[in-house]
């Protein structure tokens, strides 16, 4: 393999902030969503994901660093999307995240300094402020911008999972072996 030089990089501090992250807990709407909500007339929900997010996610799983899932809504779409991307660990109708995730945690055998979470609003502020690392996209409420140590430049739904998994992996040391399996 040829030595690979990544174009993408990241502030040291941010770095040192994201090593250790074991696990990361996502919010939908407004994050691996652009938080608009599609009713069919029939009344079902239609959600748009990126793919860029998607292989993030995967790429994650490969270096060890778990995706986890904590949502306020439920629908077929989106438990076919992470079934698609193999993210085991999800809640469901989860308004009440903390909990949620201190379950997750407790199952996983991690602690609080071990994980990451990435949200948009309200809801997502608790989690994010127990985590090592907080992250979230531009289109974030501002008290939930305020909260995060990093805050994406691509909006929710439209690649900021992606920033998020592409800071882990480097922080991870796993970037750069990533991208060389990818090159010839």
């Amino acid at each position: 393999m040829s030595s690979i030089v990544p174009a993408l990089n990241f502030a040291p501090e941010l770095l040192l902030k994201a090593q250790g992250i074991r696990v990361v807990f996502f919010d939908v709407d407004g994050v691996l969503t652009d938080g608009s909500l599609y009713f069919t007339e029939t009344g079902e929900t239609i959600k748009r994901f990126h793919t860029l997010d998607g292989h993030g996610l995967k790429l994650l799983q490969r270096v060890g660093i778990i995706p986890a899932v904590i949502t306020g809504r439920d629908s077929k779409p989106l438990r076919l999307r992470l079934a698609a991307l193999g993210i085991d660990h999800v809640h469901y109708g989860t308004e009440d995240k903390y909990p949620a995730a201190a379950q997750t945690l407790k199952a996983l055998g991690l602690d609080w300094s071990q994980a990451a979470a990435m949200g948009d609003d309200w809801p997502d502020l608790a989690l994010m402020r127990s985590c090592a690392l907080a992250c979230a996209p531009p289109n974030a409420h501002c008290e939930v911008k305020a909260l995060a140590h990093y805050v994406t430049g691509a909006g929710g739904g439209n690649g900021s999972v992606r920033e998020v998994c592409d800071l882990l992996l480097i922080a991870s040391g796993g970037y750069r072996d990533l991208l060389a399996e990818t090159l010839p």
